[in-house]
């Protein structure tokens, strides 16, 4: 495996460039790496641990976004966005998060912002920094950094006619739907302390109302932009009424398995949250009909249930916190496919862990420090 920028149409991507034929003796690459640390490759025949271990969670989601920039040299938000959002909210458990990375994340929020276009998904790439940035001032300080100021409002001057932050159909779900850059944005809004409160600038205001609107007035086009959707009212009670509300709650719960989990591809079909081969190819896979409960979705879905006001001792929340202890893998992380079918790096399954560990420590079942 070789690391290379490639050019794609006038923009610089950060890509991992992997032999084409790979032989049956050679081990799977492994999904971060930088010199001697790596972390394994993802896979579903990762052992399960016997017991749930915290410590291995934490290294996993502290490792992970700090090899990446050192390999990539450029801003996830599989990984990076992921990580600003959920790691602040972990402190208690795990101590604070790294300034190394909140460093890396400014660093190139800041070159964006100056206009440089080495990724083709600039929108959804900036709501992450912005929503990251947010939950670091929420966590540790009374007041918006000029960082997370200049990054809000930057990823407003990105916003669409429509009032949305629009994603190319790339790397499905984070990168492919327009309701998670619209997401983070609206979160990030509510959470970064006194900017919304505070904000002067009436065409910025403007953009900010266009924005809400287009949420309370857009139709998901599958359940997990409903997902998507209840968590942002949350964060901005105003944005829904009870009623609807309630509505995508008891949505959430219809997609619960019998095992306790919840699986990502039940809440789109792939040509409603990706689109094209991509469709064609998840439909090859023998889990495809029946999916299994995996990480990611589970996370999530219990941290919007908790966000949403659903009392930690639910027993259908207890059942969802039992899947998580149950499926922790050797490496510290929560196993998901992901939905881009060619990739072999399943770097959901990060995004999957740190909503994990999120998920437990809102459900009150992440161990006291």
């Amino acid at each position: 495996m070789t690391l290379s920028l490639v050019r794609n149409t006038g923009l610089l991507l950060c890509v991992l460039l992997c032999d084409p034929v790979c032989g049956a003796d050679r081990p799977p690459a492994p999904q971060y790496r930088f010199r001697r640390q790596s972390i394994p490759a993802a896979s579903p025949e990762e052992v399960r641990l016997d017991q749930f271990s915290s410590e291995l969670a934490k290294q996993h989601v502290d490792l992970a976004p700090a090899l990446w920039s050192q390999q990539q040299q450029c801003v996830s938000c599989h990984t990076h966005g992921i990580y600003m959002q959920v790691r602040p909210l972990l402190s208690k458990w795990w101590g604070k998060p790294s300034d190394e990375t909140r460093a890396f994340v400014v660093e190139q929020s800041q070159e964006l912002i100056s206009g440089d276009e080495r990724y083709d998904s600039v929108p959804v790439q900036m709501a992450y920094i912005a929503r990251g940035l947010a939950a670091w001032d929420s966590a540790f300080s009374e007041k918006t950094s000029p960082e997370t100021d200049a990054a809000l409002r930057h990823v407003f001057e990105l916003q669409a006619d429509d009032g949305s932050i629009r994603a190319k159909d790339r790397f499905p779900p984070i990168n492919s739907t327009t309701w998670f850059g619209s997401t983070m944005t609206a979160i990030a809004v509510a959470d970064a302390p006194g900017w919304l409160a505070e904000i002067q600038d009436e065409a910025i205001a403007a953009k900010v109302e266009r924005l809400t609107e287009f949420m309370r007035t857009t139709p998901p086009k599958n359940d997990h932009e409903g997902l998507m959707l209840l968590w942002a009212s949350t964060f901005m009670p105003d944005l829904l009424t009870e009623e609807r509300q309630q509505q995508l709650i008891r949505m959430v719960w219809d997609h619960q398995s019998d095992d306790g989990g919840w699986s990502l591809r039940t809440f789109a079909t792939p040509e409603n949250i990706g689109g094209g081969k991509r469709g064609l190819a998840l439909k090859t896979n023998e889990h495809y009909l029946n999916p299994d409960s995996d990480g990611y979705q589970t996370g999530l879905a219990l941290v919007v249930l908790r966000d949403a006001g659903v009392p930690a001792d639910d027993a259908r929340i207890t059942k969802g916190v039992n899947w998580l202890l149950a499926n922790q893998r050797e490496s510290g992380r929560w196993w998901t496919r992901s939905l881009n079918a060619t990739t072999r790096f399943h770097f959901i399954a990060y995004s999957g862990t740190a909503y994990a560990s999120l998920a437990l420590a809102k459900c009150n079942a992440l161990p006291e420090p």
